[in-house]
């Protein structure tokens, strides 16, 4: 299940609950750079919406989990959903709960509060156009059994992947790029993971 869609709809007013949401709605702090580079951490959803105005996000996957009660069937929803600015910011979070509704939001709210930088680069040494459209190196993440690969590809080589991977990759800003996977990637939970510690790597490694 794959769903694509812009925050703010219907938004409420924020008022902040915390130090950091307080500075940020008073412009003490202006960007996420800020607070990545002071390493604050982020405890609101609100704070990456107000910072990344032009965030999406997209529900992933959505799986039905019955347990058999003493009451009966039980019924939850797992949700997974990936949020970007398809410019260097990524997250993804998981929720759940009885409703489908309910685990969605709870996984975007996740979502906001695992937001990384994503540094993009050209690594490519058929290219070396110096724009920021690939990885800037080599690149390798794992979730579960799940093992990814992020491979810098020349400018137009658009990005070799399965759709589930690309349009995760998309969503952080990548354009061009080889990518490899091993595992079941099938299990959608295990490959957002290898993607987000992959993608988490361009910064961890540079």
């Amino acid at each position: 299940m794959s769903r694509m869609s812009r925050p703010n709809e219907a938004e409420v007013e924020w008022k902040p609950r915390t130090t950091l949401g307080m500075m940020v709605a008073s412009g003490k702090i202006n960007s996420m750079e800020q607070i990545f580079e002071n390493g604050m951490r982020i405890q609101e959803s609100e704070i990456v919406k107000h910072l990344l105005p032009d965030i999406k996000t997209q529900v992933v996957s959505v799986e039905i989990v019955q347990k058999q009660t003493d009451a009966g069937e039980l019924t939850r929803f797992n949700a997974l959903v990936a949020i970007g600015n398809e410019s260097g910011w990524f997250g993804i979070g998981k929720g759940k709960a009885s409703q489908m509704r309910n685990a969605i939001d709870k996984a975007t709210n996740a979502s906001y509060l695992n937001v990384i930088p994503v540094k993009l680069g050209c690594g490519s040494w058929e290219c070396r156009c110096h724009q920021a459209h690939s990885v800037p190196f080599k690149v390798q993440g794992r979730g579960g059994s799940v093992k990814i690969e992020l491979i810098p590809g020349p400018r137009g080589l658009g990005i070799v992947a399965g759709e589930n991977i690309r349009n995760l990759l998309k969503l952080a800003g990548l354009k061009d790029c080889w990518s490899r996977s091993y595992g079941s990637t099938n299990t959608m939970s295990s490959t957002a993971k290898a993607i987000f510690n992959a993608l988490r790597s361009t910064f961890v490694t540079g």
